[in-house]
């Protein structure tokens, strides 16, 4: 996808930072999709086929432009970091494809999921394909120390993939279950993201640290955000793009904060609905009334709001630079897209 298109991705959704974010590594991330590119290719036609079919639908780019940042943020992201960044998109996406199949979803980035046009077998596959190629960038760094910071989080995520599975409908899941699920999946890799970053830049240990608790931080308030969207944002309106995860049983925060609470019949209509794939605006519309009169959804973006102020906190003794002020606001980027 060109750099120029990134923008867009962002529209109405703190376009101060992003603009800021994107221009400061248009030029790597320029040749980070030029190596993506390159690595989705195969002789297999549906290799790529089915990779840029999901690769070209888009997306933010964030945890490869948090790479390339970390990256200047010491030194300059050329070289290594443009393959690190190239192997964070690249598993990130094979998550997507592996995630889909999993969840049975029928689309992805406003378009059909891979999984509908060739099939559960065929984006497992690519996925794995993916993987691949993201492993075959780091080993090709020489960079042993960060090949093992991005193998540990491709099985902490597994693991947590594993772990949402075997909760999914769960009424019996905990706030304390759901945080480990989300940081394993989703914190894990913007924590290497960061982390890989820094070290292609020749941060020194203390602040490749720092840089790591920065991405694990700002994953955790990431996926928070996400989970309220899927609500319909902080105020909890039916809007398109919402109830997915109640349709796939996905227990999360907003839904195990209002069990707690929740009246045994307020708790058998949150039953009904959770994993209903047929269930549609009336069943959300009682969930989503249950979230709101226990405010759920405002006790989740409280977290959220916790953890993007420790993502901050993180930067505190990181020298001031023009990149280290784009990452100290890219926090309230992520929380702001649920207002």
């Amino acid at each position: 996808m060109p750099v120029e298109s990134l923008a867009k991705q962002y529209e109405g959704v703190s376009p101060g930072t992003m603009d800021r974010l994107i221009a400061s590594t248009r030029e790597d991330m320029e040749a980070v999709n030029r190596l993506i590119l390159s690595r989705s290719d195969s002789p297999v036609d549906m290799v790529p086929e089915v990779a840029n079919h999901l690769i070209d639908a888009g997306g933010k780019r964030l945890r490869p432009m948090l790479t390339l940042a970390a990256a200047a943020l010491f030194g300059t992201a050329q070289g290594n970091g443009v393959r690190f960044a190239a192997a964070v998109e690249f598993m990130h996406n094979a998550t997507l494809l592996h995630d889909d199949v999993v969840d049975e979803s029928d689309m992805r980035r406003g378009r059909p999921a891979a999984r509908t046009i060739w099939g559960n077998q065929a984006s497992v596959l690519v996925g794995d394909f993916l993987l691949g190629q993201a492993f075959l960038m780091m080993v090709e760094s020489g960079d042993l120390d960060a090949l093992g910071v991005l193998s540990r989080a491709a099985a902490v995520i597994a693991e947590g993939e594993v772990f949402q599975l075997a909760k999914a409908g769960d009424l019996s899941a905990t706030p304390e279950d759901y945080e480990k699920i989300i940081s394993a999946k989703t914190a894990t890799l913007f924590e290497a993201a960061t982390e890989v970053g820094a070290k292609a830049g020749g941060a020194d240990p203390l602040a490749r640290k720092a840089l790591a608790v920065y991405g694990r931080e700002l994953g955790m308030a990431f996926q928070l955000v996400d989970d309220v969207l899927d609500y319909g944002g902080a105020k909890g309106a039916l809007g398109k793009n919402t109830g997915d995860d109640l349709r796939e049983g996905k227990m999360t925060l907003p839904i195990i904060l209002a069990l707690q609470t929740a009246s045994p019949e307020e708790r058998r209509i949150i039953e009904v609905a959770l994993g209903n794939a047929d269930g549609g605006d009336v069943e959300f519309e009682a969930v989503l009334a249950i979230l709101n009169r226990y405010g759920a959804l405002a006790q989740t973006m409280a977290k959220a709001e916790r953890h993007a102020n420790a993502a901050r906190a993180a930067l505190a003794d990181i020298a001031p630079s023009e990149v280290r002020d784009i990452l100290f606001d890219v926090p309230e980027f992520c929380t702001a897209r649920a207002y």
